[in-house]
């Protein structure tokens, strides 16, 4: 079997549980002491001072991830704890402003502010990051570019940003917008070859474009400092199950799209085109979506688009040992993703009688209340 590693980052808000605010400069303490006790983790520094990102060990199976991931969330949630904060694993504050936020006084940060001005200013977002160590580079290449046609899919299971700045979107993924303002983001082309890769990267660098790879923003890119393929396209789930079982399905298309590329077998296709379609109807619908598949196409909607992945994956969720959480997959789509929830809380106290004020703190305050369930500090 080919052996797969994993790991996973994810951007975190600080914010105060009293009010609910986003906390612009939280006491430096919280940050200090969630990265001394990272250990074989990482607690790093996000371009905005109110936010914080975790890097998970590497791990050997979707299991160790899980492990990994409660450990995670529970040093950052334990560390915010201790000095009168919480945190929150979702994409979007119900109603935070970017313009209340405060630049991470890092050069890289404070260079990114001048390159790209308002843009990056209003770059108040989280996402979810999932790298998968595999194979050497070409196939990682191949499996990549097979990948994308299902990366709405995965966009859909893990929406969580239907809010901004207080109002009610109509989106389930709000990110996307926001990230869509800076360079070289979305969905990249298709690539038959490292080679090919390298070139796109040398070309941006011969004109100054960019120092290195990890500039690319694409929903899938390889990773610039490790033999890695990283998973960029999703929101973060506040429910740590929802972010494992979705880290388990890249896992497994991974693997499935792996063994077809080895033994010659054809792969199933989709125009740029049409996969870009998808991501759009990922990000407006979210769970609800309709999206492209197949040759003729035709429109699917994600629950029987999960269906026919957690069957064709049955054999590859078998070696993984990761079957429950790919089962779990239908059941994000049957009670909602997070952007469903948060929908369905707000609603629900405007009905029931809520200003819009009290409505959206009963969101924040449920956001809360899942993204500390299941952590090792819990």
């Amino acid at each position: 079997m080919m052996p797969i590693t994993l790991g996973i980052e994810e951007e975190l808000m600080v914010v105060d549980p009293a009010s609910g605010e986003v906390i612009a400069d939280p006491h430096p303490a919280i940050f200090e002491e969630a990265r001394q006790a990272a250990g074989e983790h990482r607690v790093v520094y996000e371009l905005l001072r109110s936010q914080m990102e975790t890097n998970s060990r590497i791990c050997a199976s979707v299991a160790d991830l899980r492990t990994s991931l409660e450990e995670t969330r529970g040093i950052v949630i334990d560390a915010a704890r201790r000095h009168g904060a919480a945190v929150i694993a979702s994409s979007l504050h119900p109603w935070a402003r970017w313009q209340s936020q405060q630049v991470t006084p890092r050069r890289r940060y404070q260079e990114a502010e001048i390159t790209f001005q308002h843009s990056v200013r209003q770059f108040f977002v989280g996402g979810m990051h999932v790298h998968a160590g595999f194979g050497d580079p070409e196939l990682r290449i191949q499996v990549m570019t097979a990948l994308r046609q299902y990366l709405p899919t995965l966009l859909a299971i893990s929406t969580s940003s239907p809010f901004h700045a207080g109002q009610l979107t109509g989106l389930k993924s709000y990110r996307q917008i926001v990230i869509a303002a800076l360079p070289r983001t979305g969905m990249p082309r298709e690539l038959r070859s490292r080679s090919e890769f390298d070139d796109i990267v040398e070309r941006y660098r011969s004109i100054g474009a960019i120092e290195d790879a990890s500039e690319l923003r694409w929903d899938i890119r390889p990773s610039a400092h490790y033999p890695t393929i990283e998973l960029r396209i999703c929101d973060i789930c506040p429910r740590m199950e929802d972010a494992v079982a979705i880290a388990a399905l890249y896992a497994c298309l991974i693997r499935l799209l792996a063994r077809k590329i080895t033994a010659g077998e054809p792969l199933p296709e989709l125009s740029h085109e049409l996969i870009e379609e998808g991501r759009w109807l990922a990000q407006r619908y979210g769970t609800l979506a309709f999206l492209p598949r197949g040759d003729p196409p035709a429109l699917v909607d994600v629950d029987d688009c999960v269906m026919e992945l957690v069957e064709d994956l049955g054999e590859d969720a078998r070696a993984l040992e990761c079957e429950s959480e790919i089962a779990h997959i239908a059941r994000i789509v049957r009670e909602g993703s997070s952007a469903d929830r948060q929908e369905d809380v707000y609603r629900q106290s405007m009905l029931d009688g809520a200003s819009e004020d009290e409505a959206l703190r009963r969101v924040l305050d449920s956001i809360i209340g899942e993204t500390e369930s299941g952590s090792a500090r819990s």
